[in-house]
């Protein structure tokens, strides 16, 4: 395709007849205070106020790269600046798109700057797909400023854009639009011009069921609007109800407040469904959580908790599968973080359970708290700087690597706690060996496994 082209179509898509556009792009904001949410990005003399020309400053980067969930507002943001900078709007798919596209774009470029033509905003999405190569092609033209580049990626870009792209780059990390910001916008598409235009009203609850179904996502929360008020209107309803809603997008409302008490009961249900090995239910109310637009980040930290509260060494490999859940949640969203989510689910509710670790904190705390603390002992205390010889410390201390097993029999703990065992492993999964590893360690150290457990 020529580069002619690539501008062609995409000012084609904003120009052309309003009424046959969706709702989302009748709706994208012209200029920066049309923006919901990213206030973070938006304040006076920010970066990208100097990019659009909103600040008396120095000119703002050349190249920035939008990082955040989908539907936060990145190609809304590229198409503001383009609109406010007068530059010519050229936006590829690093899905679709490769080299040589890319190449045709920038040539172009090139020669419309060199010639004193409208200069080109070259909007890149999902720049994470395209290889090392395919990124490397992009650095001259940043370099060089013959486009105004910005690439969007919803993956972190720490792993998945070029270390020389990302250093000549101005990152941005868009946050998930909240509901108010949702709100504002689903009531501005009801009355403008450029949305319905008043054609309908909204209802509450209905205007509630949006928001949780778009879980953050702008145009997941129009697609829906725009399809519940086409319904609406084909059968000459004045209101979007609430079981016009769920007839279009064919999601049932959730019956769950996530600022109110059901947030804290689904969760306290999940949890303990885990705890107690069902893992039927754990599912549904996971499935609950997500269905009524539950924070991803927030259930996948409650799964690190639960692996350690109520599996802990029974299962060493569930706080690694959690962690890593919530890694993964933080990088792709929903809706795919969805199976990231169950797969953690599964694995805690199906996993051996033990709280062994959890009381064992507790009893030392508990001591702690009590006043049982007491000195270190003097042959544990550090004794690398000038002077503590001759306080005695670090003298007699056994170094265990150079003990036949590895285990020195001297006393680690302080006076006030000798003898105390917090740790009672269970005999259940993979906590059984360390039962056994237990009980020969405090044999060598001269403990009987009889000793106080310091719980009352």
């Amino acid at each position: 395709m020529e580069p002619d082209l690539f501008t062609a179509a995409a000012e084609d898509r904003q120009e052309k007849d309003p009424s046959s556009s969706p709702l989302a792009v009748r709706m994208r904001p012209r200029v920066l205070d049309e923006v919901v949410g990213q206030q973070h990005l938006l304040k006076p003399g920010s970066p990208l106020r100097r990019l659009v020309g909103e600040s008396g400053g120095p000119a703002g980067p050349s190249s920035v790269i939008l990082w955040g969930p989908p539907g936060t507002g990145k190609t809304t943001l590229a198409y503001v600046v383009s609109k406010a900078t007068n530059k010519r709007f050229v936006e590829l798919s690093a899905i679709t798109a490769g080299v040589k596209e890319v190449r045709a774009v920038i040539e172009s470029a090139r020669r419309a700057t060199g010639g004193f033509g409208k200069e080109t905003v070259l909007f890149l999405d999902e720049i994470h797909r395209f290889s090392k190569a395919q990124q490397d092609s992009l650095l001259p033209a940043v370099e060089n400023r013959w486009v105004t580049l910005i690439a969007a990626t919803t993956e972190n870009p720490y792993f998945s854009i070029i270390s020389p792209l990302l250093s000549r780059s101005l990152l941005l990390t868009l946050e998930p639009l909240t509901d108010e910001d949702l709100r504002a916008l689903l009531r501005r598409a009801v009355t403008d011009e450029r949305g319905l235009g008043g054609a309908v009203t909204l209802a509450g609850d209905a205007e509630a069921h949006l928001l949780r179904i778009a879980g953050g996502d702008a145009r997941r929360a129009l697609t829906a609007l725009e399809a519940a008020a086409g319904a609406a209107l084909s059968t000459h309803e004045a209101e979007i109800t609430l079981e016009t809603v769920e007839a279009t997008v064919d999601r049932a409302a959730v019956k769950y407040d996530r600022d109110g008490d059901q947030h804290y009961d689904v969760a306290s249900a999940l949890i303990k469904s885990i705890r107690g090995s069902d893992v039927d239910a754990a599912l549904h109310y996971l499935a609950r959580m997500i269905e009524a637009g539950e924070d991803p980040r927030f259930i996948a930290r409650r799964l690190m908790i639960s692996a350690s509260e109520d599996i802990g060494l029974a299962d060493p490999h569930a706080l690694p599968t959690a962690v890593a859940a919530a890694q993964a949640v933080a990088m792709i969203g929903f809706p795919e973080a969805a199976l990231t989510l169950s797969h953690a689910t599964i694995a805690l509710a199906l996993a051996p359970k033990s709280n062994a670790a959890t009381l064992a904190i507790s009893a030392a705390r508990e001591d702690v708290r009590k006043g049982l603390a007491g000195p270190v002992p003097a042959h544990l205390r550090d004794g690398h700087y000038q002077g503590a010889a001759k306080l005695g410390h670090a003298q007699g201390y056994v170094y265990p690597h150079d003990v036949p097993g590895g285990i020195a029999a001297q006393e680690y703990a302080p006076d006030a706690v000798r003898g105390r065992q917090y740790y009672t492993p269970t005999r259940y999964g993979a906590e059984a060996r360390y039962a056994d590893v237990v009980d020969r360690v405090r044999e060598r150290l001269g403990r009987t496994p009889e000793g106080d457990t310091g719980r009352s």
